[in-house]
């Protein structure tokens, strides 16, 4: 039994390629962790680990 692949999805009319995009909004490289726009986004050490092992959990749960 052989199947044919499903054809490949057709670029939407409105995409703009990710380098125009940058291009249009003047976008620009940071050149310091100084640039970014918040401090650290977790309360603490054990905020981030909560958020780790609930990633890693939802990543084995969805492996097949």
């Amino acid at each position: 039994m052989s199947s044919t692949p499903p054809p490949a999805p057709r670029p939407a009319r409105d995409f703009v390629p990710t380098e125009e995009l940058i291009r249009q909004q003047g976008v620009r490289p940071i050149s310091s962790v100084d640039d970014l726009p918040h401090a650290d986004p977790f309360e603490s050490d054990e905020e981030f680990e909560e958020f780790l092992a609930d990633l890693y959990r939802s990543r084995r749960a969805e492996a097949p």
